[in-house]
């Protein structure tokens, strides 16, 4: 799964504290955090009447995540869950029944790997899977950390072939027909998970809150703090070696209100080998990290969305990159180039608190 941060200790000193006896008649904001979904931190803020509503919206969120989790995980098993992995252990066997949501994030990469280009490929498993070993084992023995042999990636990619995952909306299963084929949904799967949770809670009456589950950022209407429309995201800086929560870690602010804010970036899950750090996000073209930026963050109007353009766009060079994001309704991005450049789209302007923006607006 991509594990990015985009300053959650940060995002949280931007939303004001909860109200004080003078507040009455105010919404008081509530707070906790999930451990245990998609191998990363997720911090839920939102505005309540009372705790008991909050640890309604809360739980609803958290258990959704944690079926979704175990549906999307490509690494272990589930007694009585058909999952990724169960996918991937049975290519080249037999068709797998799956739940609809599996279905659902199938057919949703796919429409996204053919709006953005294909460099985004959630059947790049075999690629992935060799570099995920190589990694790991640099975790272990770092004075002895290699490079995969190209010739086995390029062999890997042989298997790569998005065309050849068969969905079968009917029966409710997903085919890979080659034993060699493996599905890797990490670019897109948390994302997605978090826009349906998020869908579940406000139906159940959530209005204001916002929620960080790694590199992805949720926001849900506006803060009820009646001090400001906007919510506040800081955008990290990959240099920061540190997430210390100050303003020091950040590069800017971006000032959103409903809506999506997702980072990927060089600077989390890689390893170095001879001095030189090689990150998780592969180029599907080179098979190797790819090395336009330091880190690309997106605004969508949705978490799935976001969590796939951000990838799709860190992977391909920038005049691509920029082309890709201006040709898309509703999303904004900002690029930092390896030499710590800031680039961005014209809408993007509007949102940045470096470019006059403000809580206010």
């Amino acid at each position: 799964m991509k594990i990015i941060t985009i300053a959650v200790l940060s995002l949280l000193l931007l939303v004001p504290a909860g109200c004080t006896p003078e507040d009455e008649g105010r919404y008081d904001r509530y707070s906790e955090t999930i451990f245990d979904t998609f191998d990363t931190l997720t911090q839920i803020v939102a505005y309540a009447e009372d705790e008991q509503e909050f640890r309604i919206y809360f739980d609803t969120i958290h258990s959704r995540l944690q079926e979704l989790h175990k549906l999307y995980d490509i690494y272990h098993n589930y007694e009585g869950i058909n999952n990724i992995k169960t996918i991937n252990d049975y290519a080249g066997i037999s068709p797998v029944e799956v739940e609809q949501e599996i279905i659902d994030l199938i057919l949703f990469a796919k429409l996204w790997s053919e709006k953005t280009g294909g460099s985004v490929n959630i059947a790049l498993g075999p690629v992935l899977e060799i570099w995920h070993y190589y990694r790991e084992e640099a975790l272990y023995d770092p004075e002895n950390a290699e490079l995969p042999p190209m010739d086995r990636l390029q062999d890997a990619a042989r298997y790569t072939d998005l065309d050849q995952v068969i969905v079968d909306e009917e029966e409710k299963t997903i085919y890979l027909p080659d034993p060699e084929m493996s599905l890797d949904v990490g670019a897109v799967a948390k994302g997605y998970a978090l826009e349906l949770a998020v869908r579940e809670a406000v139906a159940e009456g959530l209005e204001s809150a916002i929620i960080s589950a790694g590199g992805n950022v949720r926001m849900i209407g506006r803060p009820m703090d009646d001090e400001r429309d906007l919510w506040g995201i800081g955008v990290q800086n990959p240099d920061a070696a540190v997430i210390a929560g100050g303003s020091e870690n950040l590069i800017d602010v971006i000032y959103l209100g409903e809506g999506s804010v997702d980072t990927s970036g060089d600077y989390q899950r890689y390893y170095m080998v001879d001095g030189e750090m090689f990150h998780h996000l592969i180029d599907p073209e080179t098979l190797m990290p790819a090395k336009h930026y330091r880190a690309v963050t997106v605004a969508a109007s949705g978490s799935g969305p976001a969590d796939f353009i951000s990838s799709a766009l860190f992977l391909v060079p920038f005049e691509e990159s920029l082309a890709l994001a201006e040709s898309m309704d509703n999303i904004e991005a900002l690029w930092v180039m390896p030499d710590g450049e800031i680039r961005i789209s014209d809408g993007m302007e509007d949102l940045l608190q470096s470019r006059g923006a403000t809580r206010e607006q």
